[in-house]
């Protein structure tokens, strides 16, 4: 990995801490995006004494708004002629609806459009490196997970499990509709379930199903670095070179639940979350 720049969103603690000091052991320039500065420049510290290249570094960015989604596209479009490795791995779980900047329900805009816009954004960037990989961080969450359409953002009944179940299988659903549009192009789009991980900062402010979830599940939920394990696999190993479309768990491709396998439901959030950004993927990548 040594030269290869890879961008980490959700970057500074948790699992996205734990997925950057991974690439960086591996000799990446971990470009590390989160909220918090002084979590940030501990983290920046580590992956530096753990072996990052010369062009690590910290953005300071809140992806709930999308004016600083694409702010952070245009700093990463100054930074780096190329991205190797994209990992959408920020991501919210809230006990009641809040609404961001744009007017839209906090955990589908962080969790889904934020990915959705950033990955779009940085689609030149990501063909110019060649064999780039964009891997977006899902659950298992997402086998429970609908799409509301005639709800989309909570406004008429609104669960904090249901809204994050929904935006889980929203990343399923954009991977392997990525990986349909990028097909016969070098980049590759597939997504990880890291497994219950134990330690994160989503537990600090999720819906009382998943805190409750998470207590039934604590025995066995997973360090981290345990859990950020396939994510920098899933980044670095060459066998998965030109694999595309995979969901991955445990090093394995797994079977992603029947809706997120439905073509037609992935092209309507598509089209959706087009209308939603306002950005339009160019079909001639």
């Amino acid at each position: 990995m040594s030269a290869r720049a890879c961008v980490i969103t959700g970057a500074t603690s948790g699992l996205g801490r734990a997925t950057a000091l991974g690439l960086a052991a591996a000799g990446a320039d971990v470009l590390l995006v989160g909220r918090d500065r002084e979590r940030g420049d501990r983290t920046l510290a580590e992956a530096q004494a753990a072996g990052s290249g010369p062009r690590s570094a910290l953005l300071l960015y809140d992806l709930s708004s999308q004016r600083q989604v694409r702010e952070l596209a245009d700093e990463l479009h100054e930074r780096l002629d190329r991205v190797d490795v994209l990992v959408n791995n920020a991501g919210v779980d809230v006990g009641r609806r809040e609404v961001t900047e744009d007017g839209l329900e906090l955990t589908f805009a962080v969790n889904h459009l934020a990915p959705f816009l950033l990955t779009g954004l940085m689609l030149d960037r990501l063909k110019a490196a060649g064999s780039a990989r964009v891997i977006t961080v899902t659950s298992g969450a997402h086998y429970q997970g609908k799409i509301g359409f005639d709800d989309l953002q909570g406004k008429r009944r609104f669960s904090g499990q249901r809204a994050y179940n929904q935006s889980k299988l929203a990343n399923v659903l954009f991977t392997l509709e990525l990986a349909r549009q990028l097909s016969g192009a070098e980049v590759t789009a597939n997504c990880v379930d890291p497994g219950w991980v134990k330690g994160t900062n989503l537990g600090r402010t999720a819906s009382l199903g998943l805190k409750l979830m998470a207590l039934a599940m604590w025995p066995v939920m997973v360090t981290p670095e345990k859990g950020a394990d396939t994510i920098v696999w899933a980044a670095t190993a060459p066998e998965l070179s030109g694999r595309s479309g995979k969901y991955f768990k445990k090093q394995r491709v797994r079977d992603p639940s029947k809706r997120a396998r439905d073509a037609e439901l992935a092209r309507r959030l598509w089209d959706e979350s087009e209308q939603l950004t306002g950005f339009r993927f160019d079909p001639a990548f």
